[in-house]
């Protein structure tokens, strides 16, 4: 295999609402570029970056796949991304790593819920963005087209513009006409993606002159010397044109707009030429940061700063060229379990050479790794190379600690990049294993499936002792107990979802604690008193030491501290924890025998309840910020089953034939809204929530809660 060059690579994330043919589209670009001997299907499993049994099976993307196209002399690096709401997380983390984004658009459909989002995900990384309106040989496409531009345009600015357009005929597409070079290029349906150079069609050589002379004003705007050019000689020499177009893409002036479809492998080598000439090249990425810090390892396998620099103790901030001169270092964004080659480790190389069987650092966990196999994938295929340049993305297997979101590098340039923020598990279940050979299996085998997917949760619950597991939905949690049967042979059962509800107070209390035991010898006493009052939404917990004149020694302190957090992590009112509160610690006494931390810890302890019984103690529940869309018909209906499940309705928004409703909902009241959105809409509606912050409950729902909820109780303790 080919050791290419910054220079000679293309990183594109493929990015889109479920069903807009990402997947198809991949499969066509690697059979155009004759990498595949046919081309894929996802509903077969002959689609290079759908081989996942469960993908193939429910016929949906729900992980990052990465394949490559070699083409003309650049290698393509393909990372094909989730559009299902449940799973579209997949697709920021696929941002990162890439230099451009394609955003690919199901012509009939129009701007989806998904595709606004990862627009967003693109925004957010400062990428380049490529619209790819796909599905061209639909029959309803050819009178969904204008309706779809104009929606882009609309959504996105007039800086959405088409570089190519469409040639169909009484029999659909068969070509683009090529607004830069003013060519036409003709394909055969189901072909090699091959197309033939022709003349532009006449019924379409006016309106291509004016698309031309569009696309020509809006690269030379603001630009002073291509202004001049266009004035003067009343159009922008071809290559100028490219040049300027590169550059204009490149910093997110223009956003262009192509036209293929996948299925039929129409226009996809034309698609590939875009990539090559237009798509921003590795190494004119601007510099990245870094943080310039030495990584610890917590407990939780979380990462925990510490701070390579003196002084105020921030973490320096770094800037690293993707270059072959400098220093390795490699991002891990993906990790995979293979049941025959282990974990497999997927990076980019951020910057420096890196060769086969380099051992490099992992800054976050302090150890070596041997880069054993290196290779990059095409699909879930490893093609072994020797080295890999700044720029590329690469794999490797079996490495023993380093997980995804960790730096490798050369030992002494330690430095790190920040990994994807992901948005909280919105759903929880308890899960139980159905024998007891299952439950042997089903924690090393969801700790797996972790490793892959960043937004999965599991733990117990420290109160009722069950196993929880925590998603994005109850699809995504259904996908992780089917794979749970397909790849590790565990069998296990959901019960109903757990809402995390958290109390709160409403408002200020002051209260004497006071623990003393005599049992003969050393007895034990502690004795403080406390202040407690709200704080805002959000602000957790924080405590005040106020104490003056020694009245409790310095080292007793963290210990009433302690027992109140561990007290509050019981709750008052139904075991939920409490939130969004401080304590102020004022006064207390001491023996200077019997004093111990245990005893300050349980004064703490009974101060803290004695205060949440004069605090107004309150509910909390989870409040998700929801996004549905459905046809405009049935906008009234979701509307009116919005405020029957107590939603606040921030905004509405049209899109063509949809409707777009933003709303506020408590999550109890979402638990079954799939269902209900389909019965709504036909099918036709989807929707995508994530978690937004925590709100007290309505009284009358709140003592229906508390009714069925348990007391939490507490050890007995003497005053």
């Amino acid at each position: 295999m080919k050791s290419y060059h910054g220079s000679e690579i293309r990183n594109v994330a493929v990015s889109g609402h479920a069903h807009s043919g990402k997947t198809t589209l991949v499969s066509a670009l690697l059979h155009a570029a004759k990498m595949t001997p046919k081309l894929g299907r996802v509903e077969d499993g002959s689609a290079v970056t759908a081989y996942d049994d469960e993908e193939v099976a429910r016929r949906t993307t729900m992980q990052n796949a990465v394949a490559f196209a070699e083409w003309n002399g650049v290698k393509v690096n393909l990372v094909d991304t989730p559009g299902f709401h449940m799973f579209v997380h997949e697709a920021k983390s696929a941002m990162l790593p890439v230099e451009a984004a394609l955003i690919v658009v199901n012509t009939p459909s129009g701007v989806e819920a998904m595709t606004d989002r990862v627009w967003k995900y693109a925004d957010e990384f400062n990428l380049p963005r490529v619209v790819v309106l796909n599905q061209m040989d639909h029959p309803r496409a050819a009178a969904a087209l204008e309706p779809t531009l104009e929606a882009l345009r609309a959504r996105f600015g007039r800086t959405v513009i088409p570089v190519q357009l469409p040639i169909a005929n009484g029999k659909g597409f068969e070509g683009v006409v090529d607004l830069v070079t003013m060519e036409a290029f003709y394909y055969s349906p189901n072909g090699d993606g091959q197309g033939k150079i022709g003349e532009v069609p006449g019924h379409m050589q006016d309106a291509a002159k004016a698309a031309h002379e569009t696309l020509v004003e809006l690269v030379a705007e603001g630009k002073d010397e291509l202004m001049e050019e266009y004035f003067a000689e009343g159009t922008i020499a071809e290559q100028h044109l490219i040049t300027a177009l590169h550059e204009a893409i490149r910093e997110d002036r223009i956003f262009p707009v192509l036209f293929t479809s996948g299925l039929a492998n129409i226009a996809t080598d034309h698609l590939l030429d875009f990539l090559k000439v237009y798509a921003p090249a590795p190494i004119e990425r601007a510099p990245v940061a870094a943080r310039a810090v030495l990584q610890a390892v917590s407990a939780n396998g979380h990462a925990a700063d510490s701070p390579a620099v003196e002084g105020d103790g921030s973490p320096e901030i770094v800037m690293r060229k993707v270059d072959d001169k400098e220093p390795v270092s490699l991002y891990v964004y993906k990790t995979m379990t293979d049941p025959f080659a282990g974990r497999i480790t997927f990076f980019k190389v951020f910057s420096g050479v890196i060769k086969n069987d380099a051992s490099v650092t992992n800054y976050a966990r302090r150890s070596v790794e041997r880069l054993a196999h290196l290779s990059i994938m095409q699909g879930h295929t490893a093609v072994p190379v020797s080295e890999l340049h700044a720029g590329d993305l690469g794999a490797v297997a079996k490495l023993r600690e380093t997980l995804t979101g960790d730096t490798l590098g050369d030992k002494g340039h330690e430095i790190f990049f920040d990994p994807v923020a992901l948005p909280e598990a919105a759903m929880t279940y308890a899960i139980e294993p159905k024998t007891r050979a299952d439950e042997d299996k089903l924690a090393p085998a969801v700790h797996k499936l972790m490793e892959e997917d960043l937004l999965l949760r599991f733990f117990r619950d420290p109160q009722t002792n069950e196993f929880l597991i925590a998603g994005a939905g109850q699809p995504h949690i259904e996908a992780v107990v089917s794979k749970l049967r397909r790849r590790y042979h565990t069998e296990v059962t959901l019960k109903a979802p757990k809402i995390p509800y958290r109390e709160t107070i409403r408002g200020r209390a002051d209260a004497h604690g006071r623990h003393k035991k005599q049992t003969g010898g050393h007895g034990q006493f502690g004795d403080c008193k406390i202040r407690i009052e709200p704080l805002e939404r959000g602000a957790g917990f924080e405590f005040v030491n106020d104490i003056f004149g020694g009245a409790i020694p310095r080292n007793f302190i963290p210990a009433v501290e302690k027992g109140i957090q561990e007290s509050a992590a019981r709750g008052h009112l139904a075991g939920y924890p409490v939130v969004d509160f401080r304590v102020t610690l004022y006064d207390g006494s001491y023996h200077d025998v019997d004093s111990n931390e245990l005893s300050f810890k349980m004064a703490g302890r009974i101060a803290f309840r004695k205060c949440m019984e004069q605090a107004k103690p309150a509910l909390l529940e989870p409040i998700m910020r929801v996004e549905i869309e459905g046809p405009e018909e049935f906008a009234g209906a979701l509307m009116g089953d919005l405020n029957q499940r107590r939603g606040r309705v921030q905004g509405m928004e049209s899109r063509g034939a949809s409707t777009m409703v933003r709303a506020e909902v408590p999550m109890a009241e979402m638990l079954s809204y799939g269902l209900s959105l389909t019965a709504i809409t036909q099918g036709r509606g989807n929707f995508h929530m994530e978690m937004d912050h925590y709100d007290v409950v309505p009284q009358p729902i709140a003592e229906k809660i508390l009714a069925n909820a348990k007391r939490p109780q507490h050890e007995d303790d003497e005053e």
